[in-house]
């Protein structure tokens, strides 16, 4: 392989410190993608489990929400007394540089705005179940948007970490070894060159 490089010993060395941050940088994308992908494995547990309960929570909601409508008529009335949840706010913390959300909000104690009155236990029922799921699916935008950011992370960590293992390092190996050969050939040459300048100067001697 051809290298564009002047055979030099100032470009030896520069080369070689190229090639030992090179080495470092990979040893660190190395260590960053796999504290991400440990991460990430551990949300997507945390997700599928909350998923199916999730699921589980929806699904036993809306059949605790027909019951309440067949016995109290179309609720949409009642419904509209549940005040909209305004207390989330998102913070942010860092893994190895990703920037990973944080929601909080204030988990309130269930507590229904509908009077008794014009209510059932199986209003009440379907109120709880669904302020559950609720609480749950902020939850879950939060892991998966942890989960989705990580991804992208780790997927540029092996971009990079690839590039310097598979283009920028050994680059740097080839040009090493063509300035060593080239270092060694002109030694050689210049070896050779006094061996004959001496000769010249002892067969003058004689």
């Amino acid at each position: 392989m051809t290298v564009a490089i002047s055979p030099t010993k100032g470009n030896l060395l520069n080369t070689k410190k190229s090639l030992e941050l090179a080495r470092l940088g990979y040893d660190l994308m190395d260590r960053k993608r796999n504290v991400l992908i440990r991460e990430m494995m551990a949300l997507m547990d945390d997700v599928r489990l909350l998923r199916d309960k999730i699921t589980s929570t929806y699904s036993e909601a809306y059949y605790a929400l027909q019951e309440a409508n067949i016995s109290l008529g179309v609720i949409s009335r009642i419904a509209s007394t549940t005040p909209v949840e305004d207390s989330i706010t998102i913070v942010y913390r860092s893994i190895m540089g990703v920037e990973i959300p944080r929601i909080s909000y204030e988990e309130k104690q269930i507590k229904p705005e509908y009077s008794f009155e014009e209510s059932n236990s199986r209003l009440d029922n379907a109120y709880i179940l669904f302020s559950e799921a609720k609480n749950m699916t902020i939850k879950l935008a939060e892991i998966d948007n942890s989960v989705y950011r990580l991804a992208k992370a780790v997927q540029k960590t092996q971009k990079r970490a690839n590039a310097l293992k598979n283009i920028v390092i050994p680059n740097f190996e080839d040009q090493i070894s063509f300035i060593s050969n080239a270092l060694e050939e002109k030694e050689r040459e210049e070896f050779t060159r006094m061996k004959v300048i001496k000769k010249n100067k002892q067969a003058k001697l004689v």
